[in-house]
Formats: C-alpha cells, structure tokens, sequence
C-alpha cells in the first residue's frame, strides 16, 4: 500500500501542474509566468505524465482485480489450508500411534495424543470468529516450533516437512483472514482521479497518436477510463446517503459523459480505418480492374495485378490490426453504463461513414449557376464513383472487421439523406423540426449540418434547383415521347432519362424519394401562390372590379350548351381586359408542370429500378394496392363492407411504401385542401384560351410546342400544371372547365365559312 501511496502522489501533482487554471492562468500575465516557472523547475514532460498515468492506471486495474479475486476466494482458501493443516496433524498423531509405519520412528503416545490435540484445535478454527481465530493460529505456530525443537524432531526429514507444511498452512490462513474489503477502499481513496475530470481532456491527442501507433494500447487506457470513473464515486454517494431521488439521474449523466469521452478518444480507430479504406476506395476504383466471367489465358497477367492486390491486402490486414485491438478492451461498466466493445466499433465505424457521406454529399453537390454549361452531370458522376467505391470497399472489409458492411450502409446513408430533406423542408413549414427533434439525428452518431451557400440548405435543395434551373419551361422545350429536355433556340438535348439513372447511382432510392418529396413541398408552395394571388387579386372582397367582369361575362356565356355569337370578339376583349393578370399565373403554372413532370421522371426510374432489383417487393406491392383498392371501392358501392378505420396506419404505410417504389401518379395527387371559388372555371378557361395562341402542334414530336422562340411557351409543363390546379378542387371545376372550352370550341367552329 505504501508503494501505490508512493506512486500515485508524484502522478497526481504532475497532472495537477499540466492544466489546473490553464485558461485562467493564460488571461493573467504573472500566473501564467508563475505556472510555465513551475513547469521549467519540475521538468514537466506531458508525454511522460501520460505514459506514467497509463502505467499506474494498469497496475491499478491489476491490484484491484488481484484483490477482488483474492476476497470472492476468502473463505474457499480458508477451508482448504485449514483442511490441510488438520490432515498433517491427524498423521503425524498415526504416525507416533505405531500404526501408521514410517521409517525410524519409534512409538510415542505422549506425541500421539499432542499431535492428536493439535489437529482438533486446527479443526476448530473458525472463519466468523477471525480475531479470536488469528491470536489462535499464531499460538499453534509457536506450538508447532516448540514441539519440533524440545522433543528433537528434527532428526526426522519426513515429520520436520509436515510441521513445516502445516506452520506454512497456518500462516497462510492468518493472510487469508486479514483480506478485508477496507484495503479495496483504501486503494480507492489513493487512486482517486476525481480532480482530473476536466484536465484529462489536455491527454486525448497524446491517447489517440498512441493508439493509432499501436490499437492494443486500448488495453491499458482501458485501466484508465476505469479509474476516471472513480470521479463519480463521492458524489454519489453523498447523494445516496441523503436518500435523494436524483441518483439515478445524477448516475445516467456522468455516465453518460464519461462514455462519450471514452467514444471521442477510440474514435481514432474509425478515423484511421478510414483513412486506410480511402486507400482501398482509390485502388478498387481507379487501379484494379474488375475480373470479367470469362478471361483469356493471354491476358490473366494483366488482370492479375499482383503489386495493387498485395497493397490492398495489405492495408485490409491493418485494418483488422485496428479492430483486433478495440476489441481486446472487453466489455467495461463504465459508471452504470455498460460498454461493448464490438457496439463501440461499430457505432465509432457508423459516425466516421456518416461524417465521409455526408461531406462528400455536400462538397459533391455544390453549382455554379452562372455556369455555360451545366455541372449537374459531371458532378453525378463523379459523385457516383465516390459512392460506389465507398459502398465496394465497406462491403470488402466487413468480414475483416466483423460488421454488417451492407446494413450499416443502407442504415446510414438513408438517415443521412432523409435528415437532410427534412432540413430543407422545414423551410416550407411554419412548425420545423428541430435537431432534438429528429427522428433522423442521434447524440451518439450526429449528422453534421454545413452552412448554407445559396438560398438551399443542404445539398438536397441544391439538387433540386439546379434540376429546375436547367429544365426551365421558358428556356427548354419538353418532348414526352422522348422523356427529354431540349433548348429552345440549339435544339440540343440537355436532359434525358440519364440524368435519373444518374441520380439513382449517385443518391441513390432514398435520394430519389427525398428529392421527390421535396418537389412535392415546392409544388404545394406554388399552388398556395396561385390561391394567394387569385384572392388579392380577381377575388379581392375590397376591389370587386374583375369579378363583376367575369360576372358580367358569365351572364353572355350562359347557357353554356349554347353557342356564342361573334366568338372572337367576345372572348378576346375579355382575355385582353384581364391580359396583365396572365404574366403572375403563368409563372405559377409552368412551374407546377415542370415540377410534375420531374416527379413522373423520378417515379418511373424508382419503379424501374424496383422492378429489377426487388421484383417480389414490386409485385407484392402492386397486388397489396390492387386488392386494398378493390376493398375500398366495394365499401364505397356497400357501406356495410369494411373499410380501413381512421387510427389504421394502415393506407399510410402503405402509401409510403408505393412512392418509395415508385407505384404513384403524379397528376392524380392532392397537395392542398381549397375551397370552392367563384369563376375558377371560367377564369381558368380563358386563362388557358389566352395562351392558346402562343403554342402549335408538332407532328413531328406528337405534341405543342411554341410558335415564336421570342415568346417561348413550353406545351407539356403548361398542360401538366393545369391539369395539376384543376385536381387540387372539386370535379364539377373540372366539368365546368371543359364545357366552357368546348362551347368556344363549337362557336368558333360555327363561324368558319362552310
């Protein structure tokens, strides 16, 4: 004991002069002029402090453990030296007795029934009685000695060794009975490292370079996480003894700060595995080729690739080095906080992957809007090989270290991604979900969150307005046959289906579902725009100017079945009279199409991927959907057939399901709940009769197009975002509409020479 007293007293005053008062001292001109004084006059070497620290915590972590063992074994040890002792007794009292033959000696009963006495009296000992029962042993001792040397036994080898054994059974059972569980607390109070709570931090870099130079080091810093939790011992314990109900608390919090301390220093572990996988990553993606089923016996040379395969093997086996030795730590209690080591690796592994994801999300996805040309292919491109070689390499290396690579991946980047179009939505919504919110964020595993560098959050936004950008109704034209985007004045082709098999390789289906989620937020926007501008302007209830004229312009339509004298003149005063409203609604309206065409572009290349890659999923489904949709009309036709309950997850799980796999239709969807308006049919008709004029039909691409490049007019987005505003009201809008343009339709055609 006064060995540990010795070292850890220097141990402790060494750590007290490295940072106690550090910052204070800094801002104080003569403290920190007296403390670097100190440290020059004791020669102070954190490096040696550290390692001195990890020594005495080891040889600590030893004793204690020693010690323990030593205090469970008490009473066992007990029985067995006072069985043995007893049984050397009984035959030396066989052996004088004459019974018994040994060689040269003679018969005693003196001796005999002494010896006889003496295994009584060790048989007697008690293990309760441990005061009365030492003063006992140390007389037996004497008694032995004095025996031996009176009646001259020494003569005799054999009976010498079983006193000597039976005094060595004794003074063994004296050592055993003074094993108390006060010495464990007074190694406690000597090792305390309470104080230290704050400076050990000043250690963490001199910890991680060790262990990167060497993982089983993690052997040792194991001994002294172990003793930085002696830091809880006293308070907690004057809590407990006020009986307060806040121990549990107290506990789970310290507890809980210590073992993210103890993450934050193994973290190295993960970092520098991955620092060695972006090795792997480079070597797989750029240097060694992929092996193809059939392989000419001229080339197997080529493809052998010995150095790059011995340098991948190599890096693969430092990486196992680095698992081995987090995994040597154990499993550890740390406060009332278990840690696994394997939970601690793999939680340590997830937190870099999500820290290397997210980054190269965000420096990956990251435009130029000013750009001749786009940077959005490239950039997917390159993003796609980044992910692939993550993805590759992970999957490579999970059996090294003993991980589900392809769970944790899935796990991680669809968090990753769902975070993120969380973030950015929360821009559309007036109650946001903040961080501690978050099903998505985690205090353990956190995803990192960058500055913004336009009007988009994250990434995602970026994404999607760089989409929109280039696929601007006003400077592409859309041909469906061909699902591609094309410039109004070149003629090139600047977007095709690529692009989404693009997104699909680089972003993936959980990126695909986050950017569609997001179009579907952008395109509510927009329809609340189009309801805001439409009450402040053609329905505002303080200037009722424009909606006495469509008033006065129902009334000569009506009856809507009829036909309308002097067509042209009719509906062009009245379009032109409401001609400077168009510009606002058009804009609108355009980008809703567009908005919607994305989706159907998105959706058929989850569907198509989902086909492919999951086709039982794909077909269960679509057979789920079909027969819940058969059910529900049945219940529609029959009321007394079920139908799923308001509290039934059931409809909206499912739902989840079919946009993730791409089984929705865009132009079917309800985004926003509206009231009934007043002359929207009517309005939207000459809305649409206005525009009319502007666009042409191409048979050449089975579709409108515009008919002067100087005033461009995209036919498919501006089809789409008014089929889009009409499904948002009731279907007698629709009815409406149609009739009002097929009642012009028929007048006009009634005016034409015969």
């Amino acid at each position: 004991m006064e060995f540990l007293e010795s070292q850890a007293k220097p141990k402790d005053i060494f750590i007290e002069r490295t940072s106690v008062g550090k910052k204070s001292a800094d801002m104080n001109k003569r403290c920190r002029q007296l403390r670097e004084q100190v440290l020059a006059d004791a020669k102070f070497n954190a490096l040696t402090v550290f390692r001195l620290l990890l020594s005495v915590g080891q040889f600590e972590f030893k004793l204690k453990e020693m010690f323990r063992h030593m205090l469970n074994e008490k009473e066992n040890k007990w029985d067995e030296h006072k069985k043995e002792g007893t049984e050397r007794m009984q035959e030396l009292g066989e052996v004088f007795s004459g019974t018994k033959p040994l060689t040269r000696v003679e018969k005693n009963e003196n001796l005999q029934a002494w010896f006889s006495e003496m295994s009584k009296q060790i048989s007697s000992l008690s293990f309760d009685d441990s005061t009365s029962a030492g003063r006992k042993i140390v007389q037996l001792i004497q008694a032995l000695e004095e025996v031996q040397e009176f009646h001259q036994l020494e003569s005799n080898l054999q009976v010498k060794q079983f006193l000597a054994d039976t005094r060595k059974y004794l003074h063994q059972m004296i050592r055993t009975i003074n094993i108390k569980e006060e010495v464990l607390i007074t190694i406690q109070i000597v090792a305390d490292l309470s104080y230290a709570w704050t400076i050990i931090d000043s250690y963490t870099g001199y910890m991680q370079q060790g262990i990167k130079k060497d993982p089983s080091l993690v052997i040792k810093l194991r001994a002294t996480f172990l003793k930085m939790a002696s830091a809880l011992d006293l308070p907690l314990l004057r809590i407990n003894q006020a009986n307060s109900p806040d121990l549990m608390s107290v506990s789970q919090y310290y507890s809980g700060e210590l073992v993210s301390y103890v993450r934050k220093v193994l973290q190295i572990i993960p970092q520098t595995m991955f620092s060695l996988l972006a090795r792997i990553i480079d070597m797989q993606t750029h240097q060694i080729k992929e092996v193809p089923t059939r392989l000419e016996k001229d080339k197997m040379k080529e493809f052998a690739q010995l150095d790059e395969r011995y340098e991948v093997a190599k890096l693969t086996h430092s990486i196992s080095v680095f698992t081995e030795g987090i995994l040597m730590m154990k499993t550890t209690l740390v406060g009332i906080i278990k840690i696994d080591p394997k939970q601690l690796l793999e939680d340590g592994i997830r937190k870099e992957l999500v820290q290397q994801v997210a980054l190269a999300l965000h420096k990956g996805l990251m435009f130029n809007p000013k750009a001749r040309t786009s940077e959005l292919m490239p950039k997917l491109e390159s993003l796609g090989d980044r992910m692939d070689g993550f993805r590759i390499s992970f999957e490579y290396i999970q059996d090294y270290v003993n991980i589900y690579g392809l769970k944790i991946w899935q796990e991680e980047v669809s968090r990753i991604i769902n975070y993120n179009v969380e973030q950015e939505c929360n821009s559309f919504l007036r109650t946001k979900v903040q961080d501690w919110q978050s099903i998505y964020q985690s205090t353990a595993i956190p995803i990192p969150r960058y500055q913004p560098v336009d009007e988009s959050v994250n990434f995602i936004g970026r994404l999607a307005r760089e989409i929109i950008r280039i696929t601007d109704p006003k400077l592409t034209s859309y041909i469906d046959p061909m699902k591609a985007w094309y410039d109004v004045k070149t003629k090139q082709e600047l977007v095709n289906r690529k692009l989404f098999q693009k997104l699909q390789r680089s972003v993936g289906t959980f990126g695909l579902t986050g950017l569609d989620r997001l179009l579907c937020f952008m395109i509510v926007k927009e329809l609340q725009n189009y309801q805001v501008l439409l009450n402040r302007t053609v329905l505002n209830p303080k200037d009722k100017t424009w909606l006495d004229l469509l008033n006065n312009f129902a009334k000569q339509l009506n009856p809507v079945k009829g036909i309308i004298g002097n067509p042209q003149k009719v509906y062009s005063t009245m379009i032109s009279r409401l001609g400077k409203l168009w510009p606002h609604f058009i804009d609108v309206i355009l980008r809703v199409g567009q908005m919607q065409l994305l989706r159907r572009q998105i959706a058929h290349e989850l569907s198509t991927s989902c086909k492919f890659d999951s086709k039982f999923l794909a077909s269960t489904l679509q057979t789920f959907n079909d027969a819940l949709m058969s059910d529900i009309e049945q219940h529609y036709q029959d009321p007394s057939l079920p139908y799923p309950k308001e509290d039934n997850p059931l409809m909206y799980e499912l739902t989840a399901y079919l946009e993730s796999a791409g089984f929705h239709d865009p132009l079917a969807k309800i985004y926003i709940t509206t009231k009934r308006l007043p002359h929207f049919s009517l309005f939207n008709s000459l809305f649409v009769l206005s525009h009319l004029p502007k666009l042409v039909y191409s048979k050449s691409i089975s579709g409108l197009t515009c008919k002067k490049l100087t005033d461009p007019l995209d036919g498919p987005p501006f089809v789409t975002g008014c089929i889009t505003l009409l499904k948002q009201f009731h279907s007698e809008n629709t009815d409406s509409f149609l009739a009002l343009l097929g009642q012009y339709v028929r007048s006009t055609v009634n005016m034409l020479p015969m």
